[in-house]
């Protein structure tokens, strides 16, 4: 069992572990020998969880802990704060709102998450989905937060998290990698240094290639370079060995260095694109289009607004609601997604399990308090998460010091902020979201199973036009596959002296029909008319629908002289079909005795006086319907 802290993160944006997919490890970075943590298990074999999770670690907790769990939240802090400023931006929103939304999920997942390793707070996704749905508006998007967190403490309350099973994976990843696409090139016209350029994608690519020639050279030159460095940094940590504690103290620290270096890249990048701008303002030249300033100060504690003042009026909470429309399903619903699926890769890769109920109330109870302090819908983010796991955290204390260092930087550090590039805050968010794209899901999927791409690529598709659309019409498609292989389920028939047909699953109401004309076409076909077995071990339930459908088929036949037998029936399919009560119907441990039994034990029934049995499924002679 690994330590805690010695963490693999998985190297790609919301891989959720039912897909089974994922990447090398990373080079796992040294920690000294730790006591065990396992949160989400009890302490003791047999004893009983408290409700609360922090009280799983807090009593347990140990001195070697404190100065790694330390380290992880700087870590984790000074990633944060530049992605939270460029989050903001790419919700459409003042960037102190990235601020806003970045610490009050920091505090209450460490009292009720049950995952060491995971952060919430702002995401490109969930910043993508907000430009969609609040307009640009801060209060809109305070209230989304509001209204998705109780929407998810429901779900929490409730036990609904199976609902996010029926999100499968070729959606999730169809819809991962438009967002993807779709951000980078949203943030193409930072890089440029253009402005006035449209936020619907096909406007944008088409206004963005039309004003080219208006480039600024110098946002250009940074963007570009800031991008550099991000992929340079990246690129250097994850081939960065591993340093032996037998290596010489220097050849440590010079370890310990491009380490810190390569994980804070996002705040070295903007530090530095900072200090070069705020070079140029004091000779009294700007080349860059700079943040501006943002207001300093922590924000107030205060409900969310449930109405909004319009020049011609107020709008009310009920337009507010109406305007936000399908949003209010896609974005609780996605940020549960995204933050199970990492909780999961995390707690799989470090040896613990999580409570997914557990997970929702706690993303639910953070949205809502973070409604308070003007926090725009978060959910857990994968890189800050994986930058956690790396840095060695040992329990989720570490969340305590991002959130402190994210309250600091709103207290003291705002007008710092002013001077940061709008195109290094671009690159930051380019960097984060350009491995969601994965490529390599279409040629996996046209390998394993190529009916998968059709969601895949509705969901991919029509992402560019509406996220919204995207993501409905990826779960319907789905939906509608699975209702089609539960309408019909794959029916195997082997000839002999009797018919034996064995359903290749379990058998529900769409499929009723479709099981009786497969049967009585091949039994009233065969010369002579041969009487029928059914196989039921692969059926573990029956609806009443069935029971009246294998009613008609046992009457049908009889109408022709033929009989139906049951065999391998389990006991709660036996027991629905006794209560039925079902005139005619016979039933044997196996089709080995049905076909004994087809004299005297069925009263002559059997048409063929031929003592031979039925062939075994795969023979020759062995026929497959639907």
């Amino acid at each position: 069992m690994r330590r805690p802290g010695r963490s693999d993160p998985v190297r790609a944006e919301l891989r959720p572990d039912r897909a089974g997919t994922g990447t090398a490890p990373a080079p796992r970075d040294p920690a000294p020998p730790l006591p065990r943590y396992r949160p989400g298990v009890p302490a003791m074999p047999g004893s009983r969880c408290p409700a609360l999770p922090v009280l799983r670690w807090l009593p347990r907790y140990s001195r070697a802990w404190l100065p790694l769990d330390v380290l992880a939240g700087l870590a984790v802090g000074l990633t944060t704060v530049p992605q939270a400023l460029a989050y903001a931006e790419l919700a459409g929103l003042p960037l102190q709102y990235g601020l806003y939304s970045s610490f009050m999920g920091c505090f209450v997942y460490c009292f009720l998450g049950t995952a060491k390793d995971v952060t919430l707070g702002p995401t490109a996704i969930m910043s993508l989905l907000v430009s969609s749905y609040a307009f640009h508006e801060p209060v809109h998007a305070v209230l989304l937060a509001f209204l998705s967190g109780c929407i998810q403490l429901a779900m929490g309350l409730l036990h609904l998290g199976f609902l996010l099973d029926f999100i499968s994976c070729p959606v999730i990843k169809g819809f991962t990698s438009a967002a993807s696409v779709t951000i980078s090139f949203n943030q193409i016209k930072n890089i440029l240094g253009l402005q006035g350029i449209p936020r619907q994608f096909f406007l944008q690519v088409y206004e963005t290639l039309q004003r080219i020639g208006e480039t600024r050279a110098g946002d250009a030159v940074l963007g570009l370079s800031c991008l550099a460095a991000l992929a340079g940094l990246r690129a250097m940590k994850s081939h960065l060995p591993r340093a032996s504690p037998a290596e010489p103290l220097a050849v440590r620290i010079s370890y310990l260095i491009v380490w810190i270096c390569a994980t804070a890249r996002n705040a070295l990048v903007v530090l530095f694109a900072g200090l070069v701008a705020y070079s140029f303002q004091v000779m009294g030249s700007q080349p860059f289009r700079l943040t501006g300033s943002i207001p300093q100060g922590l924000p107030a504690f205060r409900p969310p607004r449930f109405s909004l003042a319009a020049p011609n009026g107020t709008v009310p909470f009920q337009s507010m609601l109406q305007d936000m429309g399908v949003g209010l399903a896609v974005v609780p619903l996605m940020g549960l997604l995204e933050t199970v699926a990492i909780a999961k890769a995390f707690a799989s890769q470090n040896g613990y399990r999580i409570d997914p109920n557990q997970e929702l109330l706690a993303l639910g109870v953070a949205n809502v308090l973070g409604s308070f302090v003007s926090s725009y819908p978060i959910t857990g983010s994968f890189g800050r998460t994986a930058v956690n796991a790396q840095s060695g955290v040992c329990t989720p204390a570490g969340g305590l010091v991002t959130g402190a260092l994210v309250l600091l930087s709103l207290a003291y550090f705002t007008s710092l902020f002013y001077y940061i590039p709008k195109a290094a805050l671009a690159a930051v968010i380019i960097s984060a979201v350009v491995p969601m794209f994965d490529a390599g899901i279409f040629r996996t999927l046209w390998r394993v199973k190529r009916l998968d791409l059709v969601p895949l690529c509705v969901t991919f598709l029509l992402c560019f036009w509406e996220v919204q659309y995207g993501i409905v019409a990826g779960v319907l498609v789905s939906g509608i596959l699975l209702l089609y292989s539960l309408a019909r389920p794959p029916i195997k028939v082997s000839e002999g002296a009797v018919l034996l047909v064995q359903p290749g699953s379990s058998l529900h109401f769409p499929a009723v029909e479709h099981l009786r004309d497969s049967v009585c076409s091949r039994a009233l076909a065969a010369s002579p008319p041969r009487s029928v077995i059914l196989d039921c071990s692969h059926i573990s339930s029956v609806d009443y629908t069935v029971v009246v459908g294998l009613a008609e088929l046992l009457q049908e036949l009889r109408r022709h002289g033929l009989s139906l037998a049951f065999c391998g029936l389990k006991d709660p399919v036996l027991q629905v079909l006794l209560s039925a009560d079902l005139e005619g119907f016979q039933h044997f441990p196996s089709w080995e005795e049905a076909e004994r039994s087809r004299g005297a034990e069925l009263g002559g029934s059997w048409q063929s006086p031929s003592p031979a049995l039925p062939r075994a499924p795969g023979s020759s002679s062995d026929t497959s319907l639907g």
